[in-house]
């Protein structure tokens, strides 16, 4: 196992094949077909399928999805999603009584939503986001719910439009180290996700927050270390790092693959710097067994 202070050159080499512990069955269980065709019923998006998830045949079968809202196009290109970009279509207003109706017809216990980004509307998408928390509330006030927003470009009165919706969980994701920010992320900016960050818990301070970070897109161990000190600065409670996957020849390259062991010495350190939970491994997403984060979170506090 990798010591914090070991640089990244010393560690795992990239191999031209992916390595064993990446590889994942193919999708196709009852619950998946279900799901899979509830979605089309419903025109509704998830960003499982967008972003070509490794884990939805995993996570589909446990009847668990990441709904998309806002359409499927993003204003932004980052070098590393596969989620196309381009001009979006106008709002859809009926999509958050659908996106309750689904979550109600699947008998979900915890929702998580996310979004494109929507750098071409005021508020980002805010007002959409605290309406499918209200809908949510009215039709299955039992389940929890977590929101994944975008930055919003700094918008101060977005992000508490969606605070004010009092979800469970408030996510955004750091995704990458400060260095590499204007080359994975070109429309956003570190500081000003940790700043959002930040804000979301002097709004909410018993409210948890989340972040996540990608592996492999060319940071160094310690820059790691410093983006997951710098989230806890912002006083997140939940933390998850996960190995990047190259959608496509035209996204970034995979600098290297982080082994099962050095994932779990990032947990570890994580835990070390204060998180309630880290979630790390190769196959982590943001919303990888969700529902278990926000329990071990709770559990911990």
């Amino acid at each position: 196992m990798a010591s914090a202070l070991t640089p990244l050159s010393a560690l795992t080499p990239l191999t031209p094949r992916k390595p064993a512990w990446l590889k994942v069955p193919a999708p196709g269980g009852p619950n998946y077909l279900r799901l899979k065709h509830l979605m089309r019923e419903s025109r509704l998006h998830t960003v499982c399928e967008e972003a070509h998830c490794p884990n939805i045949g995993e996570c589909w079968e446990h009847r668990a999805a990441t709904f998309m809202i806002l359409g499927d196009v993003c204003t932004r290109n980052c070098a590393y999603c596969a989620v196309a970009h381009g001009t979006p279509a106008p709002l859809d207003r009926d999509e958050p009584g659908r996106l309750a109706a689904a979550v109600e017809q699947l008998g979900l216990g915890h929702v998580v939503i996310t979004s494109v980004d929507r750098d071409d509307l005021p508020d980002g998408g805010a007002a959409v986001f605290a309406a499918c928390i209200h809908e949510l509330r009215q039709r299955v006030p039992a389940a929890s719910v977590e929101v994944l927003i975008p930055d919003f470009k700094g918008n101060p009165q977005a992000l508490a439009t969606v605070v004010a919706a009092q979800p469970d969980i408030l996510n955004h994701n750091l995704e990458t180290v400060e260095r590499l920010y204007r080359l994975a992320r070109p429309g956003g900016r570190y500081r000003r996700a940790l700043a959002l960050l930040g804000q979301a818990k002097e709004l909410a301070p018993t409210r948890l927050t989340k972040s996540g970070l990608i592996c492999g897109l060319g940071e160094e161990w310690d820059e790691l270390l410093v983006a997951m000190r710098d989230l806890r600065t912002q006083g997140v409670d939940i933390l998850t790092l996960g190995q990047y996957l190259r959608p496509s020849s035209q996204h970034l390259p995979i600098a290297r693959y982080y082994t099962p062991s050095e994932f779990a010495e990032l947990g570890q350190l994580g835990r070390a710097m204060g998180y309630r939970h880290v979630e790390a491994g190769p196959l982590v997403r943001s919303s990888y067994h969700a529902w278990e984060q926000v329990e071990r979170a709770t559990a911990s506090a």
